[in-house]
């Protein structure tokens, strides 16, 4: 073989094996500084909710009551926070479902939360901002949140930031699943995935 041809070679795979690398090495957005993290979290079903795994279920089409299925990780206070997840909505023929939430235990309770309008509408619950109009049923999604305590929270969805909010001090916590808000109903299914946490 020719030197310059196994040169190009080498170099050729090694680039590929940098981009197969990259998007788990890059993952987080705005980044720099990151330290991974791995809270512990709890589980929440109430109502007709049900967890199998990463798999949440709100089974009843009730539009009252609390109809939940959540994981809830640990607290935090001060700092900056990042979560990371993928859903996607495998059924949903009910509406107003929220996804995500950031929890201000300290304060006033639901601080932020992501739902999903049948159709595929992801709006933000507290102002009704629309987001994206990704969350159709069966499109996997893309969701990071970005929180600095007492400044600023930000929401990405598939990369692009989309919300951003002023925060409270206080003390916090990270919530996904399927959670029917007050102006909601089930049936749902979301399926989440690749779940990360960061902290700086």
């Amino acid at each position: 073989m020719h030197p310059g041809l196994r040169t190009l070679t080498v170099t050729t795979a090694l680039c590929a094996t940098s981009l197969l690398a990259a998007p788990h090495a890059l993952a987080e957005v705005e980044p720099g500084g990151w330290q991974s993290v791995s809270p512990t979290f709890t589980e929440q079903e109430r109502g007709c909710g049900q967890i199998d795994g990463l798999t949440f279920r709100l089974t009843c089409s009730t539009a009252s009551g609390d109809q939940r299925a959540e994981r809830r990780y640990a607290t935090y206070t001060g700092g900056t926070r990042q979560f990371e997840g993928y859903f996607r909505i495998t059924s949903l023929s009910g509406t107003r479902i929220s996804l995500k939430q950031t929890f201000h235990e300290s304060g006033s309770g639901p601080y932020f939360m992501l739902a999903v309008e049948r159709g595929g509408r992801l709006y933000a619950v507290h102002g009704g901002t629309t987001l994206s109009n990704a969350g159709t049923v069966g499109a996997r999604v893309r969701v990071n949140t970005v929180h600095q305590v007492g400044a600023e929270h930000r929401t990405y969805i598939n990369g692009s930031l989309k919300h951003t909010y002023a925060s409270p001090g206080g003390s916090f916590y990270d919530k996904f699943g399927a959670y029917r808000t007050n102006s909601g109903n089930g049936t749902a299914t979301v399926e989440w995935s690749d779940i990360r946490f960061w902290r700086k």
